[in-house]
């Protein structure tokens, strides 16, 4: 990802670290703001605010984006019908495991709050549907710890299914609808 980022900002005056943000030096700063998308539930816990609000300016911004598959009511049915896969190569949904809905994910407010360094400026919700084809979803399957942790055979039996119930499909698509919570917080003081 850093070459990547690397390379899509080489025409703005930007530097690339590569470090834990638990573990970085920031090299100038205060900045306005720290941004983290998709990945503020991997830093540890003890850190991630003092952190945050160590580097910002007062009055700068945390901004925190989180993604996740949410299940409309009038979704596709196809996550519904490949859960009997994950169950028989032993990757179940932990029971009691919410379905998460469009516009009903959790936030981090209190957790925000708590931390007594930040305040909330705002919290939105964003909803939107992406459709996939075997080839596509398999991509975006690669991405998860839970798949790329998986062993070979599960993921090769998954795979396998996922490929030929979509082969099933007159269009050979799935609808997967993502969710997402904006947070931006002030740093006090």
């Amino acid at each position: 990802m850093a070459a990547a980022a690397r390379a899509n900002l080489s025409r703005f005056p930007v530097t690339v670290v590569e470090a834990r943000f638990e573990d970085w030096v920031p090299a100038g700063g205060p900045f306005a703001m720290v941004y983290a998308a998709t990945a503020w539930h991997w830093i540890d816990p003890d850190v991630r605010y003092p952190k945050a609000a160590s580097v910002l300016a007062s009055g700068g911004h945390l901004a925190l984006w989180d993604a996740t598959h949410v299940i409309p009511y009038d979704g596709d049915p196809f996550f519904e019908e490949i859960q009997e896969v994950y169950d028989a190569i032993g990757e179940s949904l932990p029971a009691g495991t919410p379905l998460p809905r469009p516009n009903q994910l959790t936030d981090k407010r209190a957790e925000i709050e708590a931390s007594g360094l930040f305040e909330i400026c705002e919290i939105a919700q964003f909803d939107w549907e992406t459709v996939y084809d075997a080839d596509g979803y398999i991509d975006l399957l690669n991405t998860f710890s839970g798949h790329i942790a998986m062993g070979d055979w599960k993921r090769d039996r998954l795979y396998g299914e996922i490929r030929r119930r979509l082969a099933q499909r007159s269009n050979g698509r799935l609808r997967r609808h993502w969710g997402s919570v904006l947070q931006v917080a002030r740093r006090l003081g």
